[in-house]
């Protein structure tokens, strides 16, 4: 059964957020700052947060400088999930993950069909890991950010979560890099 086992200790997972977009500064990064509250809120830390153009270039470079970095656990990106040519999030990312996660986006997916119906095949959400960290692709609107972080992230996110969350196999996500397995 799902649940918090309240006998173990919280442990603080280090995020970073990236937005995506060419309209908005970080002073009106709506999505980015939903994400931002949430995190601080459940306790973790928030490692980074910045904003870049609907680049690949860019976008992947980032997601790679903090998947690189020992200070940073987890990348949150937000926006350029859509299809439109600007909309390129996935297409940066997907190519250096190393495993994709499929359910994430099936289950993002099932949680924005109850509140959005149909219109949720608009999103390419998606998420993988790349260089032993989590990444999670999520749409750019603030409600996308709430869906995927209160429907899915808070709980994956907290050791506590049972029967099985991300913190705990956080340590082993490298495995296949010890392994001697090239990484981007």
């Amino acid at each position: 059964m799902a649940g918090t086992n309240e006998s173990r200790s919280f442990i603080p997972v280090r995020i970073a957020v990236l937005t995506v977009s060419d309209t908005r500064s970080l002073a009106e990064d709506r999505s980015g700052q939903t994400l931002a509250d949430r995190i601080i809120e459940a306790g973790h830390i928030l490692a980074a947060r910045d904003i870049v153009t609907d680049d690949q270039d860019k976008i992947r470079d980032t997601v790679l400088t903090w998947s690189r970095d020992k200070a940073i656990d987890v990348v949150i990106t937000t926006g350029g999930t859509g299809f439109t040519g600007r909309d390129v999030t996935p297409d940066a990312l997907e190519p250096i993950f190393e495993k994709r996660m499929d359910g994430f986006s099936e289950v993002f997916h099932r949680i924005s069909y109850d509140k959005i119906g149909t219109s949720t095949i608009q999103s390419r959400a998606t998420g993988g890991v790349v260089n032993a960290t989590f990444v999670f692709v999520l749409p750019g609107s603030p409600g996308a950010c709430r869906d995927a972080w209160d429907g899915i992230l808070k709980a994956q996110l907290d050791y506590r979560h049972m029967p099985c969350n991300f913190v705990e196999i956080m340590p082993r996500l490298d495995e296949h890099l010890r392994r001697g397995k090239s990484v981007p």
